[in-house]
């Protein structure tokens, strides 16, 4: 009897390889900009306004004014994500429901997905003192990629059966890390060089953020144009007749009431809000931490962050083998936990040590992408047929970039204390809790409820 047969897969089709290619295309923004570059480069342009005039490398003790509110400028790209992902918690589960009912999911999610890499590319116009500009396309950017990832995960559902989501999953998620890491070198060249091509640094930073807009909007054909085929889900708990708007209100208040029908899916929510803004709040913190509180140039710290891309790239094929012979339940729990090793060596790692800066790069790219592509396809199978994108929705308001709990409690423990490490260990709280309830999800029982057929390990 052939592998295939024994675990239920089948070869892999072309939908799937057409799949795989939206990760490679906003991994690029989300590597590039969101987690490497725009971090400090807007805490750059919000200390340029707070304190003109100030030296690159003294402390800025003026505050900004947002309506009022004052805001330490080493605290505003967090900020910003959290009321990004406030904003997304109420725009995208409206999506998911607009989704499920769209005839044309594929035409949904280009246009979320070209709208947000036109933000990203408009961010090479944040110079100087404009943080207003960084902050108003970081949110529309961050927005729109939540929304293009709510119809491209459920797209997962209709492209990979049971047996198959934990390898897609992670397929698409390493093939992303290796899109991401490569764009992301050719940007470190450009960071090394540029004072021999006539570049200054903020320029130079500003055409590599410009670089990840074009790959997110140009990589985002290939999806499109290889799923444009596959219409609206079969089954919705609304008449379509009621209408795509009037239907979706409708449908968003019956999945909303039903969701305390699947208890084993809302304990996995909770566990991912959880764990994931850990997760996520690690990830966009590391450029600053690096940088502000570890002392690394901008250049060492592209260099790591390359470094992390393609161990991530192995981690995340690492761990769909590891979830094909003990289940994925147990890989992603075992994940969390080893992510609680990464914030404690991360609060101990002394200023300008390079080696055990590598060590924390090596411990984040091994559990990185196997524990969110694993997440992913652990969730696709505790959701009710016809419903998808809008419990996707639910799932994308706790994804990448769209951390808020995190990121809101990494900006006060900033704030308050002046040190990214005691920020940095806050953050042992999401893990420990996440991993907890993470162990208390019946996965079995789970998929069972949800009506879908329980895969050969779990």
């Amino acid at each position: 009897m052939t592998d295939v047969a024994v675990s239920g897969a089948r070869p892999e089709t072309k939908e799937q390889r057409a799949w795989y290619w939206y990760d490679w295309a906003n991994s690029a923004y989300v590597t590039t900009t969101a987690t490497v570059l725009m971090s400090p480069y807007l805490t750059t342009v919000a200390k340029a306004a707070a304190c003109p005039g100030l030296a690159d490398d003294a402390e800025c003790t003026n505050t900004l004014s947002v309506l009022g509110i004052p805001i330490a400028p080493g605290s505003l790209w967090f900020y910003t994500i959290t009321f990004t992902t406030i904003l997304s918690a109420l725009v995208l589960i409206f999506v998911g429901a607009v989704a499920d009912r769209s005839p044309h999911p594929t035409r949904l999610f280009g246009v979320f997905a070209w709208v947000g890499a036109l933000a990203a590319s408009l961010m090479f116009f944040v110079a100087g003192t404009g943080w207003q500009l960084g902050v108003l396309l970081v949110v529309i950017a961050g927005i729109a990629l939540g929304s293009s990832l709510v119809v491209y995960d459920s797209i997962l559902c209709r492209i990979a059966n049971e047996n198959e989501r934990d390898r897609v999953s992670s397929k698409g998620w390493a093939f992303g890390y290796l899109g991401g890491g490569l764009l992301l070198a050719l940007n470190f060249g450009l960071d090394l060089f540029h004072g021999k091509l006539g570049l200054d640094r903020a320029f130079a930073t500003r055409i590599s953020i410009l670089s990840a807009g074009l790959w997110w909007a140009g990589f985002t054909i290939i999806p499109y144009r290889g799923l444009r085929h596959l219409t609206g889900t079969v089954e919705t708990p609304v008449a379509r007749t009621a209408g795509v708007v009037g239907g979706s209100i409708q449908q968003l208040r019956t999945t909303l009431g039903d969701l305390r029908n699947y208890p084993q899916t809302l304990l996995f929510l909770v566990a991912y809000l959880f764990f994931n803004d850990g997760i996520q709040t690690v990830i966009g913190s590391s450029s600053v931490y690096g940088q502000e509180e570890l002392g690394f140039a901008q250049g060492t710290v592209l260099g790591v962050f390359l470094f992390v891309q393609f161990v991530a790239f192995f981690g995340a094929r690492l761990f769909g083998r590891l979830a094909a012979r003990i289940g994925a339940w147990r890989t992603v729990l075992n994940g969390v936990w080893l992510w609680t090793i990464v914030v404690v060596v991360a609060f101990f790692v002394p200023d300008g040590s390079l080696v055990l800066f590598l060590v924390l790069a090596l411990l984040i790219g091994i559990v990185l992408g196997g524990t969110q592509a694993l997440s992913r396809s652990l969730y696709s199978q505790l959701i009710p047929r016809g419903r998808e994108a809008e419990y996707f929705s639910l799932y994308q308001a706790m994804e990448r970039g769209t951390s808020w709990l995190g990121t809101l409690i990494f900006g006060l423990v900033y704030q308050f204390s002046g040190s990214y490490r005691w920020a940095i260990i806050a953050l042992i709280f999401f893990f420990v809790v996440g991993g907890v309830l993470l162990s208390k999800v019946r996965m079995r029982e789970g998929i069972e409820q949800a009506g879908n057929p329980v895969p050969l390990v779990v």
